[in-house]
């Protein structure tokens, strides 16, 4: 006759066990559908992975149906390592090439476009560092760069970036003013520079017509050669004031005059911008009575553009820096706030440089004058081409500089003492 207490005995053993199965199979279920929520490959830092090993060990060959952190056959590898006195700790195959040789490749890579043979063609010039052309390309393929010659018509920017330095746009820029005659537009013509961004800006008139057009054209290009900046490229949009007789100039002077297509806006964006930028900055906060009135202001506004605006298309630099700048971090008393049309236009500066750029101006205009360090009525003066412009004087400006058409410089009265 069986014994009652072990049969009781088996029984509750029995119910256990089906109850951690199912305990077991809700929990193979449940980490089936949070393994599915993560990435494929699961990184295992080496604690982890010995606290796999010892909870996994003992199951046998049962771990091949539970685990799913990663395949058997990495766990059964596992287990191989840990049993060895002196586990594998480096990396099999070849040693990979020097840091500084990779750089290398990459920054070549990077900055041309070019493919693996012509890169490892440059490095083998720079370097008698023995790396083969498969080399350079799993190098590339491993930076996510492409190891192929980049090939087929080059974009907008590529283009403007080769041809920066011998590329001009030009454009209209009018303003509403007060005259004798009442409300009437004034014309300006700008021509920028795209590589350096340095403005040329002709003086105003009423009456935009061909041949003033002409006459501003051949000051531009006299001014072009004039700061060394050659031209060999304008462009210029569709207005019927850059007629055949403009085309025609250029081309006599060895440039190419561009004519942009309708609704295409992208094409002529540098002096468009320059010119939103003036009327915003500044044009906008005026009532502008008369032309003197109007070449003040956009003189005032380019030699603040020029040498006291720091840009983000040139790395925050200015576009015409006189001085690098200093490397140590100045104190607040020695930076100072210089301004421009009444505060409206302002930049910072060091003292000391104020200080340099004044004695400069003095030196240049000689012992018989003396600058005045306030501002000064407007007066007129000629340029080469006849053409009357404003002349002003501002405690910033100092130096002579190119603007509207011909020079605006400070205001110099001869010193009664000399």
């Amino acid at each position: 006759m069986p014994n009652p207490v072990q049969a009781l005995l088996l029984l509750l053993a029995s119910a256990t066990e089906k109850e951690l199965a199912r305990q077991v199979q809700y929990l193979k279920n449940e980490n089936r559908i949070l393994r599915d929520k993560l990435p494929k490959r699961i990184t295992i830092t080496s604690r982890e992975r010995g606290r796999l090993l010892r909870f996994g060990k003992p199951l046998g060959p049962t771990i091949n149906q539970l685990i799913t952190i990663v395949v058997p056959e990495t766990f059964a590898r596992w287990v191989r390592e840990g049993k060895r006195k002196r586990p594998v700790t480096g990396q099999r195959g070849r040693p990979k090439k020097r840091l500084a040789l990779r750089n290398l490749i990459l920054k070549i890579g990077r900055e041309t476009g070019w493919g693996y043979t012509r890169v490892l063609g440059e490095v083998r010039k720079l370097t008698s560092q023995k790396i083969s052309r498969q080399s350079v390309a799993n190098i590339m393929r491993e930076a996510g760069l492409d190891p192929g010659p980049k090939r087929g018509e080059k974009t907008w920017d590529e283009f403007i970036k080769i041809h920066g330095a011998t590329l001009w746009q030009t454009d209209f820029l009018s303003k509403r003013c007060w005259t004798r005659k009442g409300l009437r537009d004034l014309y300006l013509l700008v021509f920028l520079h795209v590589g350096t961004r340095r403005v040329f800006v002709a003086p105003s008139t009423a009456h935009p017509n061909q041949q003033w057009v002409i006459e501003q054209t051949k000051a531009f290009l006299e001014h072009s050669r004039k700061e060394e900046l050659p031209a060999k490229i304008v462009f210029h949009d569709a207005d019927a004031k850059f007629g055949a007789a403009f085309d025609n100039l250029l081309a006599e002077q060895g440039v190419q005059a561009r004519r942009l297509q309708p609704r295409s806006p992208n094409l002529n964006a540098f002096v468009e911008r320059w010119i939103q930028s003036i009327q915003v900055e500044c044009l906008d906060h005026f009532i502008v009575f008369g032309e003197a009135h109007l070449n003040h202001l956009v003189a005032e506004y380019v030699a603040h553009f020029e040498t006291e605006r720091p840009h983000q298309g040139l790395a925050n630099k200015l576009v015409v820096a006189a001085n690098l700048p200093e490397e140590d971090i100045p104190l607040l008393g020695q930076v100072v706030c210089r301004e421009r049309l009444g505060g409206l236009l302002k930049h910072y500066e060091r003292r000391a440089a104020w200080r340099r750029r004044a004695r400069r101006a003095r030196r240049k205009a000689g012992r018989s004058h003396r600058y005045c360090p306030t501002s000064c009525s407007m007066s007129w003066i000629r340029n080469w081409s006849g053409v009357g412009i404003a002349s002003f004087a501002t405690p910033t400006t100092a130096t002579s500089m190119s603007a509207v058409g011909g020079v605006a410089s400070g205001c110099w009265h001869r010193s009664s003492g000399s």
